[in-house]
């Protein structure tokens, strides 16, 4: 078997903080970015760093550098954070998902294969609900069992592109880099179910309510949003992410919401629990240098006007003054 010398690795670290409203993530890239410049914020609530070349520099490996990081976190901003180290993004991703805040995992080069192969197949970065409902039926419930299957086989089942990818990946091959570009301007609400919620409609309620949270914010701060992400993070801790552009910058929430119930069908979550959803707008600019495009919709006319009649009650009166009949129900309050 070949092996693969150090100089030919990747050193990976992953985070997952536990923030505070006062500490955003965005806020911790300076404490980051003096451990290694390569640094990637991942929203809502993470973070990876390519520590190979500061290995030299620090003195010591990537588990060290992980644990550094965690102690810095704690002790400058009082935040606690998972970390995991690993010769690539996806396994430190994986691996960061397995672990509890305060913790450190490490899987070394040498440990991937084994790492991998036991882990339910759902866990794959690009395995969704669909895809792992469908394996599944196929007698397939670990990562090693996709990696045995013949790469054939798996695009028939998967197509040709995902298929390609997921086996690529079940064999711990992941060539992503850590993107060290600055990210583009976004802004973002969570919800938190107080249980694992299997009820679609509890689902798109609060898929409503962060789309008026986000469209309310942007409209305050007269900024657009050019397209729209939704994460889904499920009981087990595994999260699914899925990203649209929007026919037209906006920051209204009917079109907002729209978008979003869109991209929620495409995840196929018809028995899925859900810890929690977030909804991030991408892409921001200043709504001075946005238009919208005319339209025959009387329907869409008369709830824009409406919407600015409400943003107007809200400055007034509080954000709870008015809210769509939807999100009245007094038995699921959502903050």
């Amino acid at each position: 078997m070949t092996t693969t010398t150090d100089h030919q690795l990747c050193y990976i670290v992953h985070l997952r903080f536990e923030l505070s409203d006062t500490i955003p993530l965005e806020g911790l890239r300076p404490l980051l970015e003096q451990i290694s410049p390569k640094v990637q914020i991942l929203a809502p609530d993470s973070a990876v760093l390519d520590v190979t070349g500061a290995l030299r520099f620090w003195g010591r490996d990537a588990s060290e550098i992980a644990r550094l990081i965690q102690l810095r976190a704690a002790a400058h901003h009082g935040i606690r954070a998972a970390a995991a180290s690993a010769p690539s993004r996806m396994i430190a991703s994986m691996a960061c998902a397995l672990t509890s805040p305060g913790h450190l995992l490490t899987v070394g080069p040498d440990r991937v294969r084994a790492f991998l192969r036991p882990r339910p197949v759902r866990e794959l970065p690009g395995i969704g609900p669909t895809a792992t409902r469908l394996l599944n039926q196929h007698g397939i419930h670990t990562v090693g069992g996709l990696a045995d299957l013949p790469m054939a086989t798996v695009q028939r089942l998967l197509g040709a592109r995902t298929g390609r990818t997921v086996h690529d990946r079940a064999h711990g091959r992941d060539p992503r880099p850590v993107v060290t570009e600055p990210v583009v301007r976004s802004a973002s609400a969570e919800h938190r179910f107080p249980r694992d919620e299997l009820d679609r409609t509890q689902h798109r309620r609060a898929l409503l309510h962060l789309a008026g949270q986000l469209g309310t914010r942007m409209r305050a701060d007269r900024q657009v949003a050019a397209g729209v992400t939704i994460t889904v993070r499920y009981a087990d801790g595994s999260t699914t992410t899925r990203t649209r552009t929007l026919p037209e910058a906006t920051h209204h929430t009917m079109l907002l919401a729209r978008c979003v119930y869109d991209l929620y069908e495409t995840l196929g979550l018809q028995r899925a629990r859900v810890r929690g959803i977030t909804l991030r707008g991408e892409n921001l600019s200043s709504a001075e240098h946005s238009t919208r495009q005319l339209t025959f919709d009387h329907t869409l006319d008369k709830a824009l006007l409406i919407e600015a009649v409400q943003d107007r009650a809200r400055r007034r009166y509080g954000t709870d003054v008015i809210k769509p009949a939807a999100l009245a129900e007094p038995h699921h309050k959502l903050r």
